[in-house]
């Protein structure tokens, strides 16, 4: 009979959520939903020292924000709780106890001095620094005169001499450790705190994990997981470990500032979740085709874990933008300006309070400038010239300027607008057309010396809104301004 499928993703709440634990978590979603199985959470809380307030809920919130939700965790409940590390620490003490007593497992009584000591005498010798195992044969009498002496044991494990570990993995095939290069390592340290590769087993056993995916980084410690799997006569579950991901030269680091890697900053950015949530997927995975844009429920209808890549992930930045852009030009007005307006005001071009008057312009010019979006922060830069009170004109600008018949454009264009008793885009559409009747210009020679004149700028959205919504006071004092500087204008 085929067990169910049953995956879990078990962040630390050591920091908030990463761009690699996301893709940890998504691909195991993925799987689940796709195999009808069941998606579980579990925070691997026994770190303390390292664990920081509000990482538990920052790590939830974010998945959540990405759109994923679970069958399990410390928040739903379920029959294989609980599903907090350090909530489960009678039932490692009491499997270490039986381990113990089949002499599997052994009390180590060693200082950490003595142990670098140890470790440094090795190198000396030019050996591979190991534990030697030299608590391995203590007595009961040699024990309780170390525990006279006020020391404390930590608990090893014994590694079988001589034996190959293999296991089949998902993405890499075949895999095989040899145990002698694995000394017996600490599966419950002096404070009682059991070991990551030892609870990780436990707790994957108890709650009947079916499949572990996880990161390439994660492939050295299946070995010691494997040795504890067998020392208690369980069955292991399925291993796939994906590749990582990198900046294109080298493995993604934090430290690594020209990417940004965390789930919350790109909230703060105003990128969509969605748009995330696709992008992530497409690291490491492949959905066949020349497609790249999918919803969630897409990619849980077409996810098979054997197009899990066996190559490196590259995070590429302008992939990111372009895939959150498609989902940009998508998106109804209202969760447009809901990303978009906070930005324009943090930088203090709005105020925090915004009259009716001015959250309708607001949202006209958002609105102009959605189909270049790339993210909600973006909005700043690309409305600067609404906002300027002097406009700068680079090389490019200077040259359209300098160029035949300008003077004659822009002073039409002028007149034409002084003329206007409304200023909406249909009038200044009908004003442009007055000045191709009236230069005999059309076409780039008409539009480009108007647009520069007014915006600064030789690209941009469409004209008459965005000389609408620069209003016809800021339109005419630019045209102003430039016919003063006669010398850059023929």
């Amino acid at each position: 009979m085929t067990k169910p499928i049953r995956v879990r993703y078990a962040p630390s709440p050591t920091g908030h959520l990463h761009i690699g634990n996301a893709r940890t978590a998504l691909i195991n979603y993925l799987f689940a939903r796709s195999q009808n199985g069941k998606f579980i959470i579990r925070i691997e809380d026994t770190d303390i020292a390292r664990n920081i307030p509000g990482g538990e809920e920052s790590q939830l919130k974010y998945l959540k924000w990405l759109g994923i939700d679970w069958d399990e965790s410390i928040d739903k409940g379920g029959a294989y709780g609980p599903y907090r590390q350090t909530e489960r620490l009678e039932i490692y003490t009491k499997l270490t106890e039986d381990l113990l007593e089949k002499g599997l497992a052994y009390k180590c009584y060693c200082t950490e001095e003595e142990l670098e000591k140890e470790r440094e005498e090795q190198k000396a010798r030019g050996e591979m620094p190991a534990y030697s195992g030299k608590c391995r044969h203590l007595t009961l009498s040699d024990q309780q005169k170390l525990e006279k002496e006020g020391r404390k044991p930590s608990i090893r494990i014994k590694v079988p001499k001589n034996k190959i570990y293999s296991f089949l993995d998902i993405v890499k095939g075949k895999v095989s450790f040899e145990s002698n290069g694995i000394n017996d390592f600490v599966i419950v340290k002096k404070n009682g705190i059991p070991t990551y590769n030892y609870a990780v087993v436990i707790d994957d056993h108890l709650m009947e994990i079916s499949h572990v995916l996880r990161g390439d980084d994660h492939i050295s410690n299946t070995p010691k997981q494997l040795v504890v799997y067998e020392a208690f006569g369980w069955e292991p579950p399925a291993f796939g470990h994906m590749t990582l991901i990198t900046n294109g030269r080298k493995k993604l680091s934090k430290r690594d500032e020209t990417i940004i890697q965390f789930i919350e900053q790109y909230e703060e950015l105003g990128y969509l979740p969605e748009a995330i949530f696709n992008f992530i997927v497409l690291l490491g995975w492949s959905p066949g085709g020349e497609e790249e844009i999918f919803t969630k429920e897409q990619l849980i209808k077409i996810f098979d874990a054997k197009r899990l890549a066996k190559s490196p992930a590259v995070f590429d930045t302008n992939k990111l933008k372009w895939i959150n852009n498609q989902y940009m030009k998508k998106i109804d007005l209202d969760r447009l300006v809901e990303l978009s307006l906070p930005h324009l005001i943090q930088a203090g071009r709005l105020p925090k309070e915004l009259t009716d008057e001015q959250r309708n312009w607001t949202c006209e010019l958002i609105a102009l400038h959605q189909e270049k979006m790339s993210y909600g922060a973006e909005i700043v830069e690309l409305t600067e010239l609404f906002f300027k009170e002097d406009l700068e004109f680079d090389e490019d600008a200077k040259e359209v300027l300098s160029g035949e018949n300008v003077l004659e454009v822009i002073k039409s264009f002028k007149i034409e607008i002084e003329k206007l008793a409304s200023f909406t885009a249909d009038d200044i559409q009908a004003a442009i057309k007055a000045v191709q009747k009236e230069t005999g210009q059309k076409g780039k020679n008409l539009f480009m010396p108007i647009r520069v004149a007014v915006t600064g700028q030789i690209h941009g959205p469409d004209l008459p809104k965005t000389i609408s919504l620069l209003g016809k006071g800021t339109t005419l004092s630019r045209l102003e301004a430039l016919l003063k500087k006669g010398s850059i204008l023929q």
